[in-house]
């Protein structure tokens, strides 16, 4: 760009040396001549100041080393769209081809032309494109009016992420040539709003959109959604998002919504789209998450909350309380989850275990952590579930017989399924509840008392022996072993 500065430029996003920044300032900073662009960079570590110079700020950061100043020849301000597809995907021709003569006749006229077939190969090029990338190709405009439409009519596609786009109108301008428009990323742009409200049409068609890293607010996503009548997944990882008001008349139709790594979100917030009624993937990755509750639902109930989530993602968060688990058994229509890398679900020698009491927490999962739960492992989970807390459920009131049961409030909250496996499989018999001795030889031998009927002053001897009958078929060898005993002078 020349030193010639226009007014327009501040808000423009920007290109400097291969890092981003946003136009805060464009003027003289004394005593240095000359024009200068002050900017607010992406990355605050790529800064010196915050705005200020000796003392005069002449714009603001939000982070004190976020601003430099910069000269407006090293600023490159971006290309507009149809360039940009134009330098990735026209095939260039070789000198020969582009020298070849060709004649043509307008109207009544024969007109010798240089290169045109060449012409005619980049318009066919460009109208079979259907999907475009464009990612990190400094667009920042949709360029000449209708120049989109004509060449590339059939794109359904576009990635547009990190590019240099500083509003909704380029973008919109861009959309509006693009009828069949299907996908649009548009991460790592950060957008003002239009000015006008009236879209009605411009996004017909468009299924996902992707908004990661814009800095989007709540209130924009779902000005941005009244946009999109046919949405159904809709990406908003990394924005700082606060979830400040329901959905009401936009997202009825998003299938898919992904709130990652958006930290300020809580339990609470999540209520405000619990009634979305297509919603079947829920992705709630790193927003520290610890709990979770369907306060609408009692034990062993289902509840009305996200009537239709068949998939939830909660990877990366911070449960480390199984009640997590219990209540993720009121969601009706539930199918899979994955919770990788909670303190509750840690890789480690233990990990087999909680899968297991997941599964057995969880009676309608088919899919833990993207692995399938086959019928046999289910029924082992639950068995083993039933088994282990077997002797819990004796204390807090539970009896074979069911017209008998009388469990604790505090059990049932704890395991709000243990009736059901109760019913499923029978209840625990007393002597699957015994404890298991540690495989030892002390815990191995049996005791063997001996007294002599006609001598009532011996004393009654006691022997260890081998418990060798659980091993052979028959009686024979304890007896043999009884048999040497009392032959021998052990009994002395």
């Amino acid at each position: 760009m020349s030193d010639t500065l226009t007014p327009d430029v501040i808000g423009r996003r920007v290109e400097v040396n291969g890092e981003h920044a946003t136009v805060r300032f464009a003027g003289v900073v004394p005593p240095v001549a000359g024009p200068w662009l002050g900017v607010e960079w992406d990355n605050p570590e790529r800064g010196k100041h915050d705005g200020s110079h000796e003392g005069t700020v002449y714009f603001k950061c939000r982070h004190p080393t976020g601003g430099s100043f910069v000269r407006p020849n090293k600023v490159n301000f971006g290309t507009d769209f149809l360039t940009a597809i134009k330098n990735r995907y026209v095939l260039e021709d070789g000198p020969e081809e582009d020298r070849k003569e060709q004649i043509v006749t307008l109207g009544n006229k024969p007109v010798e032309t240089v290169g045109f077939d060449s012409l005619m190969k980049q318009q066919s090029q460009l109208s079979k494109l259907q999907e475009v990338s464009l990612r990190n190709c400094a667009v920042s405009c949709a360029g000449e009016k209708g120049g989109v439409a004509e060449a590339c009519p059939n794109i359904r596609r576009v990635d547009l992420s990190k590019n240099l786009l500083s509003s909704w109108d380029e973008v919109i301008h861009i959309a509006d040539q693009l009828r069949h428009l299907e996908v649009l990323n548009l991460s790592e742009n950060k957008l003002k709003f239009p000015s006008g409200s009236a879209l009605t049409g411009t996004f017909s068609a468009l299924k996902v959109l992707v908004l990661n890293q814009t800095g989007i607010t709540w209130a924009e996503v779902l000005r941005c959604a009244a946009w999109c009548p046919g949405l159904e997944e809709l990406y908003l990882e990394s924005n700082n998002i606060v979830i400040s008001e329901r959905p009401t008349d936009v997202l009825q139709t998003v299938k898919l919504l992904d709130l990652s790594s958006n930290q300020l979100i809580d339990e609470n917030q999540l209520y405000l789209i619990a009634h979305l009624p297509r919603l079947e993937q829920l992705i709630l990755s790193d927003i520290g998450i610890s709990s979770i509750h369907f306060p609408d639902a009692g034990i062993g109930c289902k509840t009305s909350m996200f009537p239709s989530l068949q998939y939830l993602v909660v990877n990366d968060n911070q449960i480390s309380q199984w009640s997590f688990f219990n209540e993720l058994d009121k969601l009706p229509s539930l199918r899979a989850l994955s919770c990788l890398r909670n303190p509750l679900t840690k890789e480690d020698k233990e990990a087999n275990m909680t899968r297991q009491l997941i599964i057995a927490s969880i009676g309608q999962l088919k899919t833990l952590n993207k692995c399938e739960i086959l019928p046999k492992e289910r029924r082992t989970a639950e068995l083993d579930y039933r088994k282990a807390f077997g002797n819990e459920w004796k204390q807090a009131g539970g009896h074979q017989d069911p017209d008998k049961n009388r469990l604790s409030e505090e059990f049932l909250r704890a395991h709000p399924r243990y009736q059901f496996l109760c019913l499923k499989y029978g209840a625990p018999e007393d002597w699957e509840l015994k404890t298991q001795q540690p495989f030892m030889l002390k815990n191995q031998l049996l005791t063997l008392k001996i007294k002599y009927p006609d001598q009532l002053d011996q004393k009654v001897l006691e022997k260890q022996l081998p418990d060798t009958s659980n091993q052979l078929m028959g009686m024979s060898p304890l007896w043999s072993i009884c048999s040497r005993i009392l032959s021998s002078d052990l009994l002395r």
